[in-house]
């Protein structure tokens, strides 16, 4: 195994970041990857999803990068490395926010992310990484770490808005720091094609970016499927899985293994 690490951004909230990672992770799991989830966003939504009353988390990534910047010997993986289902994660907590002001003051962190993951990745096929809603330094330690990603967008009025800052940000780590990093594709989400708005926006993102980006040829359904899985802190796979949003997910899945082939 060499996982292929996905870091999923975008600066923009409400678009189904964690959602994604979420129910993408369960759906390679499905099919036989080694999937491990990390959550990098001090908000914690992810770990949420993944924690029952039955888990004890003694150890978040914020610890980890804590001692990554302070160059201490990080713990073993399996300190900190949690199974829940048919997956591994890293959780997060409210501290990775401190962690995010230190690593303003931090010089070359950049690469702090990138050099935790790389002894993991002879353990998975994949590892994906959930990112807080901006372009600060968790993110771009992210995109650092990432050999691509996906960008989850909404069809709303605004949703293109910031897409092209944050392209530009992926170009700049690309030239200056992450030489490797490729582009997975636009991920259209919480889509209501009944509407015209929908309908207009998706086209505007496809006509925008099909010659320089790949757009998923699955659009992820709006779905009040997908609000009562991660109320109950399930895949949408595992809460109904006939679901059309399920359904979705799960050919997400297949596009990315046959894009990894």
């Amino acid at each position: 195994m060499n996982a292929k690490i996905i870091a999923v951004a975008n600066q923009k909230g409400g678009v189904a970041k964690t959602t994604s990672v979420r129910n993408m992770a369960f759906s390679l799991g499905e099919q036989g990857k080694k999937v491990l989830a990390l959550d990098f966003d001090p908000q914690s939504n992810l770990t949420s999803s993944f924690v029952d009353e039955n888990t004890k988390i003694a150890t978040t990534i914020a610890e980890i990068m804590y001692k990554a910047m302070d160059e201490e010997q990080l713990p073993y993986p399996e300190e900190y490395i949690y199974t829940h289902g048919n997956l591994d994660f890293i959780p997060s907590s409210i501290h990775l926010s401190v962690v995010e002001a230190n690593l303003r003051m931090e010089m070359g962190s950049e690469k702090l992310l990138a050099n935790i993951l790389e002894p993991l990745r002879k353990d998975y096929d994949y590892i994906l990484i959930d990112t807080n809603p901006s372009l600060g330094p968790l993110t771009i330690n992210a995109l650092s770490a990432a050999d691509s990603v996906i960008i989850p967008i909404n069809p709303e009025y605004y949703a293109t808005m910031g897409l092209t800052d944050l392209t530009k940000t992926i170009l700049k780590i690309r030239k200056r720091i992450n030489p490797k990093i490729q582009f997975e594709g636009i991920l259209l989400t919480m889509c209501d094609m009944q509407t015209n708005l929908h309908r207009e926006v998706c086209e505007e993102v496809t006509e925008a970016y099909k010659n320089g980006m790949k757009i998923f040829k699955v659009h992820i359904p709006r779905s009040i499927r997908v609000g009562e899985a991660n109320r109950y802190g399930m895949s949408i796979i595992d809460f109904d899985r006939k679901s059309k949003a399920g359904i979705a997910y799960d050919e997400v899945a297949k596009e990315l293994i046959m894009n990894g082939n």
